[in-house]
């Protein structure tokens, strides 16, 4: 009769250990090895972390068989957009965000769509059928011949997909969901480890496309240990501000289009709308211009998106003046304060300065720099920009002004939203002839120019 076996996993990194220590081995952390005792395989049963890629064997590329439909659509084009073009037959999509952001509605609204003409098993690990059936209801989703499964057993849910043989596979939640083999708690390291091989070498063997919902830390981050990440082929994450009822659905990861790309949902009483057009909700139209306020456009995957950013200066009370960034890096704000200093004669050193990216959006390239020195330097002289004017460059330490990429298409959205003036990167401007939609482009390319491009009208 086989033994059971005892390891030890690192609560932290996922790994395992032979016998207990103090410290991780692999990651260093203190006191997170836990015991855990793994069951013998039945005979006739799948590894569970071994080959979870696929079949074995050698065989030389030439060989494997491409069909033409590599993708199909989720029947959600903002989705559709974050995974590259569609689902990936075989493909495993990690989601995750905070509680009650919108991942079970948006996977059912999802899973409604492809079941009108796909086989679609949903399986549920928090909520029993009645209550799915009460939220489809309540979304007024049309999810008839949606199957769906409750059960929390990764051995009994693969027997079902076997049986079923569904195109499309939602779990709903990964951290609900226990193998046989391992004897720890659902929940636990190995158990969200080993549950997840085990679904993800189902999709690559059988060509399922397979959701996984997880949770997410009081940090953001996922729960679980982080080979989840890497074992999954994309991870998408539900982003929203507090009170907001807009939701960003980001890919961080993704092996089968750009990461980053982002899709941008509302929230509402029947379940989450597309917005087709976020560069609207990001702008506040002002009645009159004011002071502070700059559009910039920032590029999210393939996406430009018109935003507002907004900055106050104001005198500093105490000897050490704050710098706030929401949405944007301090430490470049710090440092963007310095070239304004050195090449623009302009001190904030007895100043706080506080920023804002309007909408919730967190901006990570360098094409904020020029809008954030310029919105900076309209609160500091209370001087509005033109309401019509668009800005975007990175800034280098010499006071130079880069361009970014992508800037033409950049310019096209500034100009499909009404906005008449651009001060850019010179080697961002149109060359020659090429007009963009009535656009008035002012290039720069040093500091200097751009405050005397915007402030001098």
């Amino acid at each position: 009769m086989a033994r059971t076996k005892t390891e030890y996993c690192c609560s932290a990194c996922g790994a395992t250990s032979p016998k207990w220590s103090g410290q991780c081995p692999d990651c260093g952390a203190w006191n997170t090895l836990e015991e855990i005792v793994r069951a013998p395989e039945r005979p006739g049963q799948p590894a569970g972390a071994r080959q979870y890629a696929g079949d074995a064997g050698v065989t030389t590329l030439g060989d494997v068989a491409l069909s033409e439909d590599a993708r199909f659509s989720t029947g959600l084009k903002e989705l559709d957009r974050v995974l590259g073009g569609g689902l990936v037959h075989g493909g495993a999509v990690l989601l995750g965000g905070d509680p009650g952001i919108g991942k079970s509605t948006l996977l059912l609204q999802t899973t409604a769509h492809l079941a009108a003409r796909d086989s679609v098993l949903y399986v549920t690990g928090e909520e029993s059928l009645r209550q799915v059936a009460l939220r489809a209801s309540r979304l007024g989703v049309v999810a008839d011949t949606l199957e769906v499964l409750a059960e929390t057993c990764v051995e009994a849910i693969l027997e079902h997909a076997r049986q079923r043989r569904p195109r499309v596979l939602v779990v709903d939640s990964i951290q609900t969901v226990f193998t046989e083999a391992l004897q720890s708690a659902p929940g636990a390291v190995a158990q969200v480890r080993e549950s997840a091989a085990r679904l993800i070498r189902f999709a690559k063997q059988t060509d399922t496309s397979v959701f996984l919902v997880g949770h997410v830390t009081k940090d953001g981050q996922l729960a679980g240990p982080r080979v989840l990440e890497h074992m999954v082929d994309t991870v998408l994450y539900f982003e929203s501000e507090g009170g907001s009822r807009f939701r960003l659905l980001r890919a961080v990861k993704n092996r089968f289009g750009a990461a980053n790309e982002l899709g941008v949902f509302a929230m509402d009483e029947s379940g989450l709308k597309q917005v087709k057009n976020p560069s609207a909700i990001f702008l506040s139209r002002h009645s009159e211009p004011v002071s502070g306020s700059a559009i910039m456009v920032t590029r999210e995957g393939s996406r430009p998106l018109l935003v507002e950013v907004q900055a106050l200066v104001a005198e500093s009370p105490s000897s050490t003046p704050r710098r706030v960034a929401v949405g944007l890096d301090g430490n470049r704000l710090a440092m963007l304060l310095a070239v304004l200093l050195r090449h623009g004669g302009v001190m904030t050193g007895d100043q706080d300065v506080f920023l804002n990216v309007v909408g919730g959006v967190r901006v990570a390239e360098t094409a904020s720099d020029l809008p954030v020195l310029l919105a900076a330097l309209s609160s500091l002289r209370d001087r509005p920009l033109a309401a019509d004017c668009v800005v975007f460059g990175e800034v280098g330490l010499a006071g130079e002004i880069r361009p970014v990429p992508n800037g033409e298409e950049r310019l096209a959205e500034a100009a499909k939203h009404g906005f008449r003036r651009a001060v850019v990167p010179a080697k961002n401007a149109p060359r020659g002839s090429q007009a963009i939609g009535g656009l008035e482009v002012s290039p720069v390319e040093r500091l200097e120019e751009a405050m005397d491009a915007v402030f001098s009208r």
